[in-house]
This record gives C-alpha cells, structure tokens and sequence, in this order.
C-alpha cells in the first residue's frame, strides 16, 4: 500500500487543516491525487478566515451628525458633499446619497443651471452607503460646541518626522481601503478624513503604518446617547 506522506501542520493554521488531514486519511491509496486539491480548498478556508478589511462586512447602522454642502443635479438623487467642492458656479462636488431630502423642508437652497444646492448640518443614519435623513439645520444657524482633537495638542505631539508623513500622504489616497477626503500633516501625525470610520479604518491605517502615525477622522460623526 503507498503511503501519505507525513505534514507538518502549521499550529498558525488551526483546525482547518486538521478537518483537510482526516478527510485525507480516510482516502484510498490511489487517491492521494487529490492531496493538492484538498490542500488549495483549506488554504482558500483559511485565508477567508483571516483578519478583515474595511469594506469586507456591512458596517452597523449608525446615527449620525455632519456637516456639508448638500446638492441635486436635475432629477438625480440628492448627494452630501463632506470633502472638496469645485469653485465654479454652480458648484460641482459629489458625496454619498442623502435619502428622504425634501428642499422644501430646509430653508437656504439656492438653484441654477437645473443644480440646487445649500450648505446644512444634516442628521441621519449611515448604513455604510447613504445617509438617511432625519433632520437638517442651516449650517449658518448651526451652533455646536466645536470639537477639540488632543492629538493637536503640543503635550500630545508624535514621533513621526514632516518627511514621513509627507511619504503616506502621497499615497494614502490610493492605498486607503475607502476614500480619502482630505488629509493634512500636523503635530507629527497624519490626519486624514473619511465619510465615516467605524474603527475599522484606524485599525487598517495602524496596522499598515504603525501606532500612532495616522488619525483617522470621520466627516459623519457618530451621535452619542444622552
């Protein structure tokens, strides 16, 4: 009878490959041609097993507060802008859906050239998506306590040098595992916005860059309770 040769089991890959050696072992000799097939389905297990990226599950739904310019061109639906917005008029920027906009319930809008548009603090909630609308509030007439970042503070300064951050700067736009709508160099970290980050992003930004490199922020921040 030929013998199954004898694997060393990475202790790393866990059960998986202890389910692929059993199937193994109950084969017949003449089938230890499928040892390689075998083998490809538990890495393929495995590697879906792995630690994930943001994007690879459906983030939680979420309410949230933020702040932009809200904008319709003819009949499409209704975008949140939270990042650039091109100086010409109208304005052209894009962001993610707003559903249940009314115009007519906010006051401030301005149209031209079959674009409306207006500058709001918009509450809602996130599906990952688009932003369900709650309520709106003129952002001329939205008074909020302003935030204050610690990492900006001097006590609080990090380690990384201009060069470094200017490195990440340059292609964190392309490598991020969601869009990045603006990024600056400040203190000696790297902050960087996005529409929204359930921890996920931060958690990929340290992973690739180290610790307390980059600091990740969200432009549709999370309401807290009470």
């Amino acid at each position: 009878m030929e013998a199954i040769p004898t694997l060393e089991v990475p202790q790393t890959l866990g059960s998986t490959w202890g389910v692929a050696l059993r199937i193994l072992g109950r084969m017949k000799p003449r089938s230890t041609i499928l040892l390689p097939v075998v083998l490809a389905a538990t890495l393929a297990l495995t590697a879906c097993a792995g630690g994930a990226t943001p994007g690879d599950q459906p983030p939680s739904p979420v309410d949230v507060v933020g702040q932009g310019t809200v904008i319709q061109v003819g009949e499409a639906a209704p975008e949140f802008c939270l990042g650039a917005i091109a100086a010409s008029y109208p304005p052209q920027c894009s962001g993610p859906e707003l559903i249940g906009w009314e115009w007519t319930a906010n006051e401030g809008s301005e149209t031209a050239n079959d674009v409306t548009w207006g500058a709001y603090a918009v509450f809602g909630n996130w599906d990952g998506t688009a932003l369900t609308v709650d309520s709106a509030v003129m952002l001329a007439l939205y008074d909020t306590m302003p935030a204050v970042d610690l990492l900006v503070d001097e006590a609080n300064a990090g380690s990384s040098s201009e060069q470094q951050l200017a490195d990440i700067q340059a292609e964190i736009f392309d490598t991020a595992p969601v869009e990045v709508l603006s990024s600056f160099a400040k203190n000696g970290y790297l902050f960087v916005q996005v529409v929204h980050d359930d921890g996920s992003v931060q958690a990929w930004a340290d992973q690739t860059y180290g610790a307390g490199v980059v600091a990740v922020r969200s432009a549709l921040q999370a309401l807290t309770e009470g």
